[in-house]
């Protein structure tokens, strides 16, 4: 019988579980979104039909690996909480997964340290060390992996960056550079501005007018552009914190608003040195992941990988 390894995401909304052969290559893919109104209790029936469902084919799967959207306690398995979805409060999830499917190795941790992992190993993190990487979605999220392995604080303790604050007023990076703080900018900028391409791009929008700041970036927009170079300034000086306490040798950026791509990546990198001291010129590499909606999944796979030898 073939072993197998499985990866799981457990995020605020979507679920994905991954089927993997025993070098942690993805043989099969399955994703659901969540239903808020149904809290843990619903995630944890998708997740427990797929489980049984393989338990009945005689599927060996020699470790399952979890990356959780909220923080953990990484030695015990057990969740702390989640920010978006009611009812994962101390939840024993490694051993709920260990009743459900059998005896097996589980190891559970925080999403944004997962995608950490996954991009560092199998993406644009690769050959690079540490790596540093910042998931801007609808938060800001982060984890530092260092010679392969996911750095870690004392418990509870994590890379949070997106709680780095950017002045004494309060303002931090996740206040003015995650998803719905971009738009956000975007909202007002087109207040000011109704006649810019931006505006004519996000018409009838009420949310996630951050998708249309790369199509109205290639038009050329001046409104665009403003408000990219304001995102990459705070970014690039939140990034300067971070490689003045561990220099990373490259920072990826992930998340929805690395759509953005080519643009983003360029105005953080030029950004980056004016706030670095001289002897860390020009300063770590800045890329855009490459995992795209895999990387917690992946991260996750090389986690089990990597631990249950």
């Amino acid at each position: 019988m073939h072993k197998h390894l499985a990866g799981i995401e457990i995020g605020g909304t979507k679920i994905q579980m991954v089927i993997a052969d025993s070098n942690a290559r993805i043989l099969n893919c399955f994703r659901f979104e969540v239903r808020k109104e149904r809290g843990a209790e619903g995630i944890r029936e998708r997740i427990a039909r797929f489980l049984t469902e393989w338990k009945r084919h005689h599927l060996l799967i020699t470790g399952i690996g979890i990356g959780f959207g909220g923080p953990v306690d990484r030695e015990t398995g057990c969740t702390i909480c989640s920010h978006q979805i009611q009812g994962w409060d101390h939840f024993d999830l490694r051993g709920w997964i260990q009743e459900v499917y059998g005896k097996t190795y589980v190891c559970v941790e925080n999403d944004s340290n997962t995608a950490a992992l996954g991009e560092a190993l199998c993406g644009a993190g690769i050959g690079y060390s540490p790596v540093l990487y910042m998931n801007m979605g609808s938060g800001v999220g982060g984890g530092a992996v260092v010679n392969g392995e996911i750095y870690h604080g004392a418990i509870p303790g994590e890379i949070e960056i997106g709680h780095i604050r950017l002045d004494k007023t309060g303002r931090t990076v996740e206040s003015c550079c995650s998803g719905w703080a971009v738009d956000k900018r975007i909202q007002a900028a087109i207040q000011s501005n109704p006649d810019c391409k931006l505006a004519e791009l996000c018409a009838g929008m009420e949310t996630k007018q951050a998708a249309k700041l790369l199509p109205a970036l290639r038009e050329k927009d001046p409104v665009a552009q403003k408000i990219l170079k304001e995102v990459a300034d705070d970014l690039a000086f939140a990034l300067s914190h971070a490689t003045h306490l561990i220099h990373p040798q490259a920072v990826v950026l992930g998340g929805g608003l690395s759509l953005i791509g080519e643009p983003l990546r360029k105005a953080v990198q030029q950004a980056l040195p004016q706030y670095l001291m001289d002897a860390f010129q020009p300063g770590p590499k800045v890329l855009i992941a490459q995992l795209g909606e895999n990387v917690v999944p992946v991260g996750a796979l090389e986690l089990v990988k990597h631990t249950s030898r």
